[in-house]
């Protein structure tokens, strides 16, 4: 196999950050609904969306790493991380499937409750809610940066298995950025009042729905 060399291995680290996150529905409208149902504000917003991001990349740059530098085969890690992939795939099936659960019996006991106790803004809820997000995204592996990104690049130095693990990370972080505000003002210029009864239950069928699609759908 040819050596590919780094500006190339640079414009497919950025490319593939940006692919990889935009074809995953599940990098973004998890925020998307927790934002919604928890009435989290900008900044918190992108500060969990971040974080997330940051536990999302790293846990598979330092897989990579290890993997570099004990000289493991390809195969071994690209089977490690399909198991890491298909905890935090039904982790986040299951959660989903437990909120949607609860909204409905919920919303069934209280047909004219316009606010639920979960809207109460308190520390534990918030930090519950971002714990449960960041234990999924840090399980949930990056599919394309260790096999076509950072094996390669381990083929000229070390410094460029950083440069390309950076590119990628940054570039994945910013897209989920920008995909989970770009829903959030879409949906605040359209108009779903009649569905904010039913905000929980949408909530829970989006995280669940997003599982199910990686686990059977392979998205």
């Amino acid at each position: 196999m040819m050596e590919q060399s780094i500006p190339f291995l640079i414009g497919t680290a950025a490319s593939l950050g940006f692919i990889h996150t935009v074809s995953g529905p599940d990098h973004y409208l998890p925020f998307v609904a927790m934002a919604k149902v928890r009435k989290w504000s900008d900044m918190r917003t992108a500060w969990v969306v971040s974080l997330c991001g940051i536990g999302h990349v790293l846990s598979s740059v330092l897989i990579g790493f290890i993997g570099i530098a004990a000289g493991i085969a390809i195969g071994k890690i690209e089977f490690f991380e399909d198991v890491r992939g298909s905890l935090a795939s039904w982790l986040l099936f299951t959660v989903g499937l437990i909120y949607t659960v609860w909204a409905i019996i919920h919303r069934l006991r209280n047909p004219h409750h316009t606010h639920s106790h979960a809207d109460s803004k308190t520390s534990a809820k918030k930090t519950m809610t971002f714990w449960v997000l960041f234990t999924i995204f840090v399980f949930g592996p990056c599919e394309p940066l260790i096999p076509i990104l950072m094996y390669p690049a381990a083929d000229h130095n070390m410094m460029a298995v950083v440069l390309i693990a950076t590119i990628f990370s940054v570039t994945t972080i910013s897209t989920m950025l920008i995909m989970t505000f770009l829903i959030l003002k879409g949906i605040k210029v359209m108009s779903f009042e009649k569905l904010h009864h039913y905000q929980h239950i949408l909530a829970g069928a989006t995280l669940t729905i997003c599982g199910a699609g990686i686990i059977f759908l392979g998205l």
